[in-house]
């Protein structure tokens, strides 16, 4: 379905700016910053970046994945927390298609007329999970919160036994399905027929091409640095500096020990951090005379079953991207593809090219398209950086626009999958 370029009388949906914080393994660097805190270092750092004013910013859309029981309302405690109490403010939660969701909600504010400057972002921290209990010990706990006399707590705390009080692993499972995202990840490869060698050979790209990237300073601009008591954080503390091929082959699987092949060298790591863009109106943009990494050139959000190829969404999300653009993946100068897992990626790599999958969950005569693999992830993805599932978008976002800038422009690809069978995609497009 073919549809107007994303553009109103202001002109285009321009992406003035997009950083982030490094990101950290869970329990490392930001072992004591919220989802919160690490949400309000990349809104204030865009802010200062950018010389804006609080009156200046419309609206700020953001979102987060492991939710804050006590704050859920994760866009205004931002907003809050920096002192910016006018400011409008609202979340979204996607799961790791959420910061997508954010900057897809931010320009369609725009393009309705309604904002012309807005702060879209996610953040989340795994750090901060709190370990579920035993479902009868929060039943009997709640219920003695309402008991009417101490006689009937009493009995009500006398039905615990040893270890309905031990705390509950936390586990990130598909609801739906019962299942981790891992344990879905092996279904996939055995499917789809992905071996372990080129699980491990996508994990050893991401991580070389993240090193490399580090080392040659082209995400010295899109990543800020934290101050913390034992000093400054300027860099990710995920990235394997010397990954060396053959060190994966020597990991064991963790979700299916016996037959598997998805290990923990070849699956993104539990990760803390966060990330923003900068959206505005084209006319505000250059009326101010500021420097446009890119525009948001089309975007779509697609869903299946999650029963089987649970994370195959974005091979659903991406020719609709595609089309709205008016292009085909042999027009992108980039692609960016979220790495949950190295097997997801690369299902989803073999979904784009097969002509059968497309026929039979597209409706299409032919495939999308095989992907070039000079182009894809070339500065690392998030086996390298790590997934802080609510800042994964923006992250991938920012880092496509600012890798586009430095060629001198093009058209990117930008996709991840998503629980509950999401895939996400966003066509960009630098100058």
């Amino acid at each position: 379905m073919s549809r107007q370029p994303l553009a109103n009388a202001q002109g285009r949906i321009a992406i003035v700016d997009g950083l982030r914080t490094p990101f950290a393994r869970i329990a490392t660097h930001f072992r004591h910053h919220s989802a919160i805190d690490l949400g309000a270092l990349a809104v204030a750092e865009i802010l200062k970046r950018n010389q804006l004013q609080a009156n200046q910013v419309d609206q700020l859309v953001f979102g987060m994945t492991v939710m804050i029981p006590e704050a859920p309302f994760i866009a205004r405690e931002i907003a809050l927390a920096l002192g910016l109490d006018r400011l409008d403010a609202y979340s979204v939660t996607r799961a790791c298609a959420t910061s997508f969701q954010t900057a897809a909600n931010a320009a369609e504010s725009i393009l309705a007329g309604n904002a012309e400057v807005v702060i879209a972002g996610g953040t989340d921290s795994t750090s901060s999970v709190r370990l579920p209990m035993s479902p009868k010990f929060s039943a009997i706990m709640r219920d003695v919160n309402f008991a009417r006399s101490v006689g009937d707590r009493m009995k009500l705390l006398a039905k615990l036994r040893p270890g309905d009080l031990l705390p509950m692993q936390p586990s990130i499972t598909e609801f739906s399905v019962g299942e981790t995202m891992g344990q879905s990840t092996e279904k996939m490869v055995k499917k789809w027929g992905i071996t372990r060698t080129e699980q491990d050979d996508l994990a050893h790209a991401s991580h070389s091409n993240a090193a490399r990237a580090w080392a040659e300073g082209r995400l010295e601009r899109q990543v800020m640095r934290v101050p913390l008591p034992a000093g400054e954080l300027k860099d990710d503390n995920l990235v394997r500096k010397n990954s060396e091929r053959r060190s994966y082959d020597t990991l064991k699987p963790v979700f299916d020990t016996e037959h598997g092949s998805v290990t923990a060298g070849n699956s993104s790591p539990l990760t803390d951090g966060a990330a923003a863009l900068l959206l505005m109106s084209e006319a505000r943009a250059k009326a101010e005379g500021r420097e446009i990494l890119g525009y948001i050139r089309s975007y779509a959000f697609a869903a299946k079953t999650p029963k089987d190829d649970l994370l195959m969404g974005p091979v659903l999300a991406t020719p609709v991207a595609l089309d709205r653009a008016g292009v085909t993946l042999a027009d992108l100068a980039l692609i960016d593809m979220h790495e949950a897992f190295a097997g997801q990626l690369a299902c989803n790599l073999k979904g784009l090219a097969s002509k059968d999958y497309a026929r039979s969950m597209l409706g299409r005569n032919s495939a999308v398209g095989e992907v070039d693999r000079t182009k894809l992830n070339v500065n690392g993805g998030s086996i390298a950086f790590g997934h802080p599932f609510g800042a994964t978008g923006a992250r991938v976002i920012g880092q496509a626009l600012h890798e586009l800038k430095r060629r001198g422009g093009g058209l990117a690809l930008t996709t991840a999958c998503a629980a509950g069978g999401i895939g996400a995609a966003m066509v960009l497009e630098s100058e």
